[in-house]
C-alpha cells in the first residue's frame, strides 16, 4: 500500500475534490455562449409562436420533457420514430397522447441553420419546458445545458412511466429510483397547473371504484357529478375530458388548492393529500405560491439532471439518429 506524505495527501485530496468537481458541471447554464449564442432566444421565440396559434402547446411541451427524463434520463429518446425494426418511446401506450413534436422540429431546424450541429435536441426540450412554464406565469430558472442525444428508444420502457393510478408509495419509489425525493414529487406534479387529460385516465374513479362505493370517496362528490356528465357511459367522444387545474392556461398553485379540496383528477393526485409524507408539503404549496415557484424550478433542474448522457450525439434531425 503506497504511503502519502501530509502535503502529498493533501494535493490528492484536492485533486478528487476538483474531479468530482468537474463530473457534476458537466452541464453548464452558459453552455452555448459561444458556440450558439442565440440558441435560447430562438427557442423561446419558437415556442412562443407556436403557443400563439395551439394554447395546447405549453402543457404538452412540459408533459414531453417528463416523459422523455423519466425513462433514458433526459437524452431526446422520446422525439425519435419507430422504425420497421424498432417501435419508439413516442409509439408507447402512455405516449401516443404526446403532442406538439412539430415545435421542437422547428425549433431544430432554426438551431441548424443558425448554428450547424452544436445544439442537442435533448437541449431543446430542457429549455423549451422553462419556458412553457414562464411563458405562462411560472418561474424563471437558468437551465443547464450540455446534453447530448441518446440513440435508444424502446416503447416496452415507457411502463416505467409513472401512472395516474400510483399510490404513494408506488410514486415515492418511482422518482427515488431517479434520484428524486417526495418534496420533488409534490413540486414536479404541480406541472398539471398547466394540462388537460381525457376521460380515460380518471374514469376508473366515477363508476364501479370498488365492491362498496361506485365512486372514489377521496373525490368531492360534486366535482365527481360533474366528471361523471362529461364522461359518460357509454362515450362516444374520444376528445371528452377534463383539465387538471381550474386556471388550465395559467402557472399557478392552484391545482394544490384543487387537491386540497379534493378536486384532484388523477388518482395519484388526490393520494399526495392522503398520506403523511406527502400531505404537508401539498398544504406548503397551496399556501405559498412563491415557495411552490422556488421548489418546483429546483425539482425542474434536478429533473433535468436525470441520466445525462456526455458520449452521446448532436443529432441533426430529432427524429431520426445520425
Amino acid at each position: 500500500m503506497a504511503v502519502f506524505s501530509p502535503a502529498k495527501l493533501s494535493l490528492l485530496l484536492l485533486f478528487l475534490v476538483m474531479t468530482v468537481s468537474l463530473s457534476k458541471a458537466a452541464l453548464d447554464a452558459h453552455y452555448y455562449d459561444q458556440t450558439c449564442p442565440q440558441a435560447e432566444k430562438i427557442i423561446q421565440d419558437t415556442v412562443r409562436n407556436a403557443s400563439m396559434f395551439d394554447t395546447k402547446v405549453p402543457a404538452r411541451i412540459l408533459r414531453m420533457f417528463f416523459h422523455d427524463c423519466f425513462i433514458r434520463g433526459c437524452d431526446a429518446s422520446v422525439l425519435l420514430d419507430s422504425t420497421p425494426r424498432n417501435q419508439a418511446e413516442k409509439d408507447g401506450p402512455p405516449n401516443v397522447s404526446l403532442r406538439a413534436f412539430y415545435v421542437i422540429d422547428d425549433a431544430k431546424t432554426k438551431l441548424e441553420s443558425a448554428c450547424p450541429k452544436t445544439v442537442s435536441c435533448a437541449d431543446i426540450i430542457t429549455i423549451a419546458a422553462r419556458d412553457v412554464v414562464t411563458m405562462s406565469g411560472g418561474p424563471f430558472w437558468n437551465v443547464l445545458k450540455g446534453r447530448k442525444d441518446g440513440r435508444i428508444s424502446k416503447a416496452s420502457e415507457t411502463i416505467s412511466l409513472p401512472a395516474p393510478t400510483f399510490n404513494v408509495s408506488t410514486l415515492v419509489q418511482s422518482f427515488a429510483n431517479r434520484g428524486l425525493g417526495a418534496k420533488d414529487l409534490v413540486a414536479l406534479s404541480g406541472g398539471h397547473s398547466l394540462g388537460f387529460s381525457h376521460c380515460s385516465s380518471f374514469e376508473a374513479r366515477l363508476r364501479n371504484f370498488s365492491s362498496v362505493h361506485d365512486v372514489d370517496t377521496s373525490m368531492d362528490p360534486v366535482f365527481a357529478e360533474t366528471l361523471r356528465k362529461k364522461c359518460p357511459k357509454p362515450n362516444t367522444d374520444r376528445n371528452a375530458g377534463q383539465f387538471l387545474d381550474s386556471t388550465a392556461s395559467t402557472f399557478d398553485n392552484n391545482y394544490y388548492k384543487q387537491v386540497l379540496a379534493r378536486k384532484g383528477v388523477f388518482g395519484s393526485d388526490q393520494v399526495l393529500y392522503s398520506d403523511y409524507r406527502t400531505r404537508w408539503i401539498v398544504e406548503s404549496f397551496a399556501n405559498d405560491q412563491t415557495l411552490f415557484f422556488r421548489e418546483f424550478a429546483a425539482s425542474m433542474v434536478k429533473l433535468g439532471n436525470v441520466g445525462v448522457i456526455e458520449n452521446g450525439e448532436v443529432r441533426l434531425n430529432c427524429r431520426v439518429v445520425n
